[in-house]
């Protein structure tokens, strides 16, 4: 038990003193261009479904 409130100590210690946490500024910056990069990709995604699925449509038909 003594060895993992040791951890915590540490732990804490670690978080509060020796890392850099980013500035407000650069976490909405960062936000920003995640949610960009992830519509993008949405979109890119819904694109291939769509055609994926006409064509597959447009293939059934022609063997009906």
């Amino acid at each position: 038990m003594n060895k993992f409130t040791e951890f915590l100590k540490e732990s804490y210690q670690e978080l509060t003193e020796r890392v850099s946490w980013p500035k407000w500024e650069q976490l909405t910056q960062s936000t920003v261009i995640v949610l960009g990069a992830t519509l993008f990709i949405t979109l890119i995604v819904g694109i291939m479904d769509f055609v994926a699925n006409n064509s597959m449509k447009f293939i059934y038909t022609l063997f009906k």
